[in-house]
């Protein structure tokens, strides 16, 4: 039996004419390196997810949301295109399933839910909100900014975390008629910006992570015996870095678990400061404990990646242009430099994905 191969996508801007839209590599798992292969074109892919089953690619473009079939080299095969009827979408998630795609809109405040054919393609708009309401610092956090939406495993719930009025509206989705049915809001610190959420493996806790305030929230969730009667309990806030100055420009970016089935640490890059640090999760608890937060050698860390062998992480520094590969150790929690960066234009996102294995 072969060994088993992935490959890396990197979503950029285009606008520039520097990027194409999606940078496809080889990954070395071992070495914890990218080599770049070639690009496909895509207006802006500034977010990409891959299904579930590692089958099709999903990226954000200007017209909408593309679909690709990832082929067993690790090539990209254009399924379709589906319109969202909004603005640009920042940021996408797939269910349990793989049969819904969410669309968070962070320039019009709306969160599309989309079906999914069996083909992998992108099938019609289920249901759309759009956020109301006003925040309270000039543009960054004064209109809706819908920045991240996800649907719970059992489908039953859909969170939309909203930057802009400082809000995380949970709905009820009713998947009889296809609608979103708002039952409670999540009202957040003012100026805090809630920017992104993850459920832990066994959904028992929510992490939410902002990019003002710099911290993120440990929430333990339970249901009730009636319909839509949840409990979000805070029973956690920790920073997202340790930097003593405090800094108003650190930014809080994005936050991802390590690929082990029980999830035992989170990862959060920090932009300003331009780091990543390391926790490691209480997986009865729930608590995180900071392990590190250490300098990823470039330029707003938009983003990153945990390799299958959890021995290494890649960054994606947008505003330097480059990818930079670090191994690390989970008991020290230290991040050591290990392979040379490679230059991608204004990347905003990587998604690896596991291929077929050979025979």
């Amino acid at each position: 039996m072969s060994k088993e191969k992935y490959m890396a996508y990197i979503g950029s801007y285009s606008y520039t004419g520097n990027a194409k839209g999606i940078t496809v590599c080889d990954v070395n798992v071992e070495k914890g390196t990218f080599t770049k292969r070639t690009e496909i074109e895509v207006n802006n892919s500034s977010y990409l997810v891959a299904s579930r089953d590692q089958k099709t690619l999903y990226s954000i473009a200007d017209e909408g949301v593309v679909s690709f079939r990832i082929l067993e080299n690790g090539a990209l095969q254009k399924l379709n295109t589906q319109n969202i009827r909004g603005m640009r979408g920042c940021h996408l998630a797939i269910d349990q399933f793989d049969q819904y795609l969410m669309v968070s809109g962070y320039h019009d405040g709306k969160a599309t839910l989309l079906a999914l054919n069996p083909d992998g393609s992108v099938g019609p708009i289920v249901d759309g909100v759009f956020d109301k309401g006003i925040g309270s610092v000039a543009e960054r956090t004064f209109r809706p900014h819908v920045s991240c939406a996800r649907m719970t495993d059992d489908q039953k719930y859909i969170l939309v975390a909203d930057l802009g009025i400082d809000q995380v509206r949970i709905f009820r989705f009713d998947k009889l008629d296809g609608r979103m049915r708002q039952i409670d809001t999540l009202r957040c610190e003012l100026k805090s910006a809630p920017r992104h959420f993850r459920f832990s493996p066994d959904r028992k806790f929510l992490y939410l992570m902002y990019e003002v305030k710099n911290v993120v929230d440990v929430y333990r969730f339970t249901e009730g015996k009636r319909p839509n009667d949840i409990n979000l309990e805070k029973i956690q806030t920790i920073s997202t870095h340790n930097d003593p100055s405090n800094s108003p420009l650190i930014a809080a970016c994005q936050m991802r678990f390590s690929p082990d089935k029980d999830a035992k640490h989170l990862f959060v890059s920090n932009a300003g400061i331009d780091t990543i640090t390391m926790y490691e999760r209480d997986v009865e608890t729930g608590l995180l404990t900071m392990k590190s937060s250490l300098p990823v050698s470039g330029v707003y860390p938009k983003d990153f990646c945990i390799f299958p062998d959890e021995k290494h992480i890649a960054a994606a520094n947008n505003e330097s242009g480059t990818i930079t590969f670090f191994s690390m150790d989970y008991d020290t929690g230290m991040l050591v430099m290990s392979a040379r960066d490679i230059p991608v234009d204004e990347p905003n996102c990587i998604c690896m994905v596991k291929l077929p294995s050979g025979k």
